[in-house]
């Protein structure tokens, strides 16, 4: 049991050919289909002329050949009187064969054809024809014809005429074929390279502005000339890129709005905490001084605990969302549920109809929660929330003091407070990620003056009032009002 290894193949020509630049690789591959169809057609012309000329030479020497049998019947041995000087005017050359292989030529004929097994076989058989090319005793080539003569059985007249002027002429077409073949590679090899310059020119724009984006971190919007699919993705970047560069100045925006707003707190409870640790030591604080403190201290920690879980809402991937068929009521109810434990003493007037939305049920209780949160804080004591889900518009309304005309374009802003609420607790994200939600969600929120005077939001949602006409899609992504 022995085996064979096989040569191993190179391919480090595919390699390299792949690390060329995209532009020289369309320019050679341009040249390379050029020059295969190039000689793919001349090929296949040389070839049907030149069998185009042979089947006409063998066509006309097979007439002439049963022309000039009857004659050379009669006199078979001297192949009916003809003479070298006849042959050589009529540019052939002329033989017998007999089926005993026995050949007669024209008497006195210098250069006579050399026949082989076909000839020999038109005489045995004594039908059809033969076509072939050969060579006659010194060595020029003719094309060589064989027709059985009628008149005498067991014979066959051979013709043959040189194929110097046939030559010729296929030497000259192949010639030809190829100067007007490379140059045309040439021609091709240059337009190629142009083609392929000016098509990739905004790839290599688009690619050098990807490079400037990645080495600048500048996420500026590119310009490049193209059209078709070029254009496309030019601006399918380019809304990558806004889009980035929105979501990095939200987000430095609420980094530098965060630790604005977290800076007081951790004063605060810096402050407070060196002193209990100071008066572990000294013991000056009275005993209700010190109880004043650690409520202090509770309060802001309660305060700083719902600011960072505000900030966590508002840094939410809304791509991670999983929204499903929902009833806006069941979010509505659950979200009054949790605020009436919070809203003593206040009247809830809640009408709710049926509408239905695709959406994130724990977010969207979030937000509904935080409006009702919201009307509860200013609401005054004995009074009452109005709550009314009609159609696609959900509407919060309370009798508080409603909220400023210069303060109403900037109510859903991080960290914003009016000045009317700077002393009241809170931490200025509440409604900021009520606006996120709804538009996440596809809606929109506006904030205006109720008619018993407090202020009202108003939610909008993309739904239907009934669950089976509601399509059951992703929410799109729509702005929403102030």
């Amino acid at each position: 049991m022995w085996t064979r290894r096989l040569p191993r193949l190179n391919l480090s020509w595919l390699h390299s050919s792949q690390s060329l630049p995209l532009q020289r690789r369309v320019a050679y591959l341009t040249t390379l289909v050029v020059a295969v169809a190039v000689a793919a057609t001349s090929i296949a012309g040389y070839v049907t002329l030149r069998v185009s000329l042979y089947q006409a030479l063998d066509a006309e020497l097979i007439d002439t050949a049963r022309s000039v049998s009857l004659p050379v019947a009669r006199d078979i041995r001297n192949l009916g009187g003809l003479t070298e000087q006849a042959l050589q005017a009529g540019n052939v050359s002329v033989a017998t064969i007999r089926a005993d292989g026995t050949v007669y030529y024209v008497p006195d004929e210098r250069e006579h054809l050399v026949l082989g097994p076909r000839e020999l076989s038109v005489a045995r058989v004594h039908s059809g024809t033969s076509a072939r090319s050969g060579v006659d005793s010194s060595g020029r080539q003719y094309r060589i014809v064989a027709v059985p003569i009628s008149e005498l059985n067991n014979y066959a007249l051979v013709l043959g005429r040189p194929l110097g002027a046939t030559n010729t002429i296929l030497s000259s077409l192949w010639a030809v074929l190829m100067i007007f073949g490379v140059s045309g590679v040439v021609v091709a090899g240059v337009a190629g390279a142009g083609v392929a310059r000016s098509s990739l020119r905004p790839v290599r724009e688009l690619s050098a502005a990807v490079e400037r984006v990645s080495r600048t971190k500048q996420l500026e919007p590119i310009r490049i000339t193209a059209s078709g699919d070029m254009a496309l993705l030019a601006d399918s970047f380019n809304d990558m890129l806004v889009s980035l560069a929105s979501s990095r100045e939200r987000q430095r925006q609420l980094i530098a709005d965060a630790g604005h707003e977290l800076r007081t707190p951790l004063t605060s409870l810096r402050t407070n905490i060196e002193l209990l640790a100071a008066d572990a030591t000294s013991g000056l604080l009275k005993p209700e001084d010190r109880k004043a403190i650690l409520a202090d201290v509770t309060a802001q920690f309660v305060e700083f605990t719902a600011l960072i879980q505000d900030l966590v809402q508002l840094a939410r991937d809304d791509t991670s969302a999983k929204p499903e068929p929902l009833d806006f009521r069941d979010v509505v109810n659950a979200a009054l549920d949790r605020v009436r434990r919070r809203g003593h003493g206040l009247a809830f007037d809640v009408e709710l109809n049926p509408f239905y939305v695709v959406g994130e049920a724990d977010t969207l209780e979030r937000a509904v929660t935080n409006l009702l949160d919201n009307a509860v804080k200013w609401s005054p004591p004995g009074g009452t929330i109005r709550v009314q889900l009609e159609g696609d518009r959900l509407r919060v309304a309370d009798q508080g003091p409603g909220i400023a005309d210069a303060d109403l374009p900037y109510v859903f802003d991080r960290f914003y407070r009016a000045e009317t609420a700077r002393n009241t607790p809170g931490t200025g994200l509440g409604l900021s990620i009520v606006a996120q939600t709804i538009h996440q969600h596809g809606g929109w929120v506006r904030a205006g003056r109720s008619s018993q005077g407090g202020a009202e939001f108003t939610v909008q949602l993309p739904g239907s009032s009934a669950l089976e006409t509601l399509t059951a899609t992703e929410p799109g992504e729509s702005g929403h009002g102030r």
